[in-house]
């Protein structure tokens, strides 16, 4: 194969995080500290996510103080210790084929290792990446920082031009064309027209479905 090893984002690339859990965890958190305040859709919390970025859409557009933002943290953290995303049809099949092939599955996202780890336990029947690196509180280790793709490096002694990223937003992109590795936009999760055209135009590939993924990596 092309492809050594593959670096997948996990919400709403792998699974349906922000449909199943981010979302409503949000909705939850609105009706529980801003009582009467209308939270966005979930579309409208796609784009939010994509530009500013959460954590500037909370704490700036609607001005959610320290004690607002722990008990946010709180709240999702219940969320995902209760509630379980799907993974989006076909790819754990497309990891357990790229592992089987000799490949390398690392998980670059956002969420905490410990999370993304527990709904691979849950849901994957076995399926398991190589490696996961989620949200750190050290900017410095966590995308958009090239630190994941220097220690995936370092580690499984593989070279940049083989490896690929696959994410649906600007942080995974931003790592991917900073350390000199290919990018794929995951196209599945959302049907956010500003989203998939900034993605697919500053992408390597764009990617429809996950079968569309499939056949790129293993026909490479």
């Amino acid at each position: 194969m092309k492809y050594k090893c593959l670096l997948l984002d996990h919400d709403d690339t792998s699974v349906a995080s922000t449909k199943d859990i981010h979302h409503p965890s949000h909705v939850e958190t609105m009706r529980r500290i801003r009582p009467g305040f209308q939270a966005v859709d979930v579309d409208t919390w796609f784009l939010k996510n994509f530009n500013p970025g959460i954590i500037d859409y909370l704490t700036g557009e609607l001005g959610f103080t320290q004690q607002e933002m722990d008990l946010e943290y709180e709240i999702w953290r219940d969320y995902n210790m209760r509630m379980d995303p799907h993974f989006f049809d076909g790819m754990l099949k497309l990891i357990a084929d790229f592992q089987a092939e000799g490949g390398i599955v690392a998980v670059v996202s956002h969420s905490e290792v410990d999370v993304i780890r527990r709904h691979y336990e849950v849901r994957a029947g076995g399926v398991m990446p190589d490696i996961i690196f989620g949200w750190d509180y050290d900017e410095s280790k966590r995308k958009p920082s090239v630190y994941p793709v220097e220690q995936i490096c370092e580690k499984f002694s593989v070279e940049r031009e083989s490896m690929l990223m696959v994410d649906d937003l600007k942080p995974g992109l931003t790592m991917a064309k900073n350390a000199g590795i290919s990018i794929a936009g995951a196209g599945w999760g959302h049907d956010i027209a500003e989203i998939r055209g900034y993605m697919s135009e500053h992408c390597d590939f764009y990617f429809d479905t996950v079968a569309g993924l499939a056949a790129h990596i293993m026909d490479c």
